[in-house]
């Protein structure tokens, strides 16, 4: 594995985009299947290393980027409840050198020297529930969801016996979260019933406690015994406490069952003795936890920091250390993504390493099999975190076979046959087969169809793997002429690419081709930032192609730009960096790109990007750059502080810049400002025009 430090951008490029599909991944099988395939120790090392490259190449931060996310969508059959204030995550750290870097940044983001005092909570290994509470009473509960939108499981949450129907004393509307888990004893005793009855057994209370809360029959989550811990709140009509310790005691005299081991600490050297101490008695605990939350405990504090895009700056979650195994590699084979990458995978001896079986590894580019020459045959040591996941930690060369082999990268595309190339700068090397390539056209086509983009029902890996290969569908335009071209089967008119009609296959049937073509007509119309994404231009993930939809609006106006290759206004979108916008420019300089969407404008309606501007908010929508030194406000503060009024916030001034921000010692752009004639404010009028918006919203 390559440091972090000795990256090149190309090679982060790849590693990121990596990265970010295999968190995507495992999100869904976490949070919507509860079926996780990676331990929490694989998943958080992903984000660890995610996070490591961000903070070295902050222009490559995708905007589908782990670090930007939260959960997964969600699943048919619950109804959805839309969060009032969003459900974030937490950002993990995984040292007491991180934790102390993490209070350094507190520190000076608020621009204070003294301590500041810390609740620290063990971190439930449950899953995520908020119950909304209006004139003392329970109701409504959801799951967290993807962290904006959640399933409705109010009648799941009502059969928890800890969690009160009724409260007094409480303001009008108040919205308890928290984690609902399933203690060990009851797990082992759930698992041994399910076993006796040849029912399904979970991997681990956590799966348990997720499966039994998200039953769509409340009597089968009523007979298996929840508990459940209260640890914040979400919208609340008055807050009457001050510090995070003050809401605890407040949740405790609304019959909130809280963890007995929360503890306020006041320093540094008090946060390590209760993580060092929580770790060594985590065992005897009835309850798993793989960690400690730190929130600043002061209220007043927590509302300065504010939040990132997912979490938020006052609050970090500790992760305990991973675990190591021993294994074998019986094979190395390579993968071919929708961008022609070739991705050495290990296939390992299937090992058990902390409740979790791994059988695979990443190896990530040739560089890295070379650097710890790792052989087929090879003895390994794996582990579940650190740099990526799952990492091969080291090759025991004393076990290798005497007649181990050197692993030769392939220079041909084990797919096509095409050349493998690596350029001068990059560290992967890529099939130039391009379209003619079918691991490539099938990744595409797979990308496509995703939840992300036109989430086609009924169009899975499989499907689309059988179809093209069968010819029935080969690029994007014919998911939409599929019907037609099936209804036309035995005319002059059938295309050559349907060789039989669907109805007429194996494993279909009138009533699941019929679901079929239902599914795809509703997508026909499709909002822009879904079609950018599924277009699969490098680097564009969900959250660039929002960022561009608010800035084009329109798909005419983002086509029109682009093709002139123009990315004077791309490179002014915070968040778009120079490789990014030249990746999407490259993408509309091909011919056959073009044609292509053409086509498919024809069978498709591209909505107009509906800006959602907030009420009585004079910065939303507007672009902002801030110069010079703020006397009452950090820099990032104040930018924190323009986010959440909806603003958008550059770092150099041009012809779409609404407001600069002009603080002592401005210099060059506020002379640029002054040539263009863009409206400029001091820090007070801006704090004023900020003060006017938070009266107007509680008023």
């Amino acid at each position: 594995m390559i440091d972090v430090k000795n990256l090149n951008k190309q090679q982060a490029i790849i590693e990121l985009e990596k990265i970010a599909k295999e968190i995507e991944k495992s999100d869904i099988a976490y949070y919507q299947n509860d079926a996780p395939y990676l331990s929490d120790a694989q998943y958080d090392a992903l984000k660890k290393r995610n996070e490591e490259i961000e903070k070295y190449f902050p222009e490559l931060i995708r905007n589908d980027s782990p670090s930007k996310r939260v959960g997964a969508p969600l699943q048919s059959g619950f109804g959805k409840v839309k969060h009032q204030f969003p459900m974030l995550s937490l950002a993990d750290v995984f040292s007491i050198e991180e934790v102390k870097d993490f209070i350094i940044g507190v520190k000076r983001f608020l621009n204070i020297q003294s301590d500041i005092a810390f609740l620290c909570e063990p971190k439930i290994d449950g899953l995520s529930f908020t119950a909304r509470y209006e004139n003392g009473e329970f109701m409504q509960g959801a799951t967290r969801g993807d962290g904006h939108e959640g399933e409705d499981i109010t009648a799941n949450l009502k059969t928890i016996a800890q969690l009160p129907q009724k409260i007094i004393d409480a303001p009008k509307i108040l919205e308890i979260r928290g984690e609902v888990y399933m203690s060990k004893k009851d797990f082992f005793a759930l698992n041994a019933k399910n076993e006796q009855e040849g029912k399904k057994t979970f991997a681990n209370p956590r799966n348990a406690a997720a499966g039994s809360l998200r039953q769509l029959d409340p009597e089968i989550t009523r007979t298996r015994k929840l508990s459940l811990f209260a640890y914040t709140w979400g919208e609340v009509s008055e807050r009457v406490w001050t510090s995070q310790e003050d809401f605890f005691s407040h949740l405790q005299n609304w019959g909130f069952p809280i963890n007995p081991n929360n503890k306020l600490c006041r320093n540094l050297d008090e946060i390590e003795s209760f993580f060092v101490n929580l770790m060594e008695s985590r065992s005897s605990l009835t309850y798993d936890i793989d960690g400690v939350v730190y929130k600043v405990n002061d209220i007043n504090l927590q509302e300065r920091l504010g939040f990132l895009t997912r979490t938020p700056r006052w609050a970090v979650a500790h992760k305990f250390p991973a675990e190591q195994a021993l294994t074998k590699i019986n094979n190395i084979r390579i993968q071919v993504g929708r961008t022609g990458a070739l991705t050495p995978v290990a296939d390992l001896e299937p090992v058990n390493v902390g409740g979790v079986v791994v059988s695979h590894a990443t190896l990530h580019n040739e560089d890295e099999i070379k650097r710890k020459d790792i052989r087929i045959g090879d003895t390994v040591i794996i582990q579940r975190a650190g740099d990526v996941i799952p990492q091969i930690v080291k090759v025991l060369t004393e076990k290798r076979p005497s007649a181990s082999k050197e692993f030769i990268f392939p220079n041909i595309c084990p797919e096509c046959g095409a050349h493998a190339i690596r350029e001068e700068d990059e560290a992967v090397r890529r099939c130039t087969g391009g379209l003619t390539c079918p691991a490539q056209a099938i990744e595409r086509l797979k990308h496509f169809v995703s939840r992300d983009a036109f989430d086609i029902e009924g169009l899975g890996s499989k499907i689309i793997e059988t179809f093209y290969t069968e010819g029935l569908i080969t690029n994007p335009v014919d998911i939409f002429t599929l019907e037609q071209r099936n209804n036309s089967w035995g005319d002059d008119l059938f295309s050559q690419k349907q060789s039989l009609k669907l109805e007429m296959r194996d494993g279909w049937g009138k009533k699941s081709t019929d679901n079929l073509f239902a599914s795809i007509n509703k997508r026909r119309h499709i909002s822009l930032p879904r079609f950018i994404y599924a277009l699969g231009i490098r680097q564009v993930g969900t959250a660039t192609s929002r960022l561009i939809a608010q800035n084009f609006e329109n798909w005419s106006a983002f086509e029109n730009e682009m093709s002139n290759g123009f990315t004077e206004k791309l490179m002014s979108i915070d968040g778009i960096g120079e490789s990014m916008a030249h990746d999407i420019v490259e993408f509309f300089k091909e011919k056959h790109n073009i044609e292509t969407i053409h086509k498919l404008l024809l069978e498709v309606n591209v909505e107009k990007f509906n800006q959602q501007i907030l009420i009585n908010t004079p910065f939303s929508g507007k672009t902002l750059v801030f110069t010079g030194t703020l006397e009452h406000l950090t820099r990032s503060e104040a930018k924190a502080k323009a986010l959440a009024a909806g603003a958008k916030v550059s770092g150099s001034v041009s012809k779409n810049t609404d407001y600069v921000i002009l603080g002592s010692a401005a210099g060059s752009k506020a002379k640029t400002a002054a040539d263009l004639g863009i409206c400029t404010l001091n820090e007070n009028e801006f704090l004023s025009m900020l003060q006017t918006i938070k009266e107007s919203s509680s008023s």
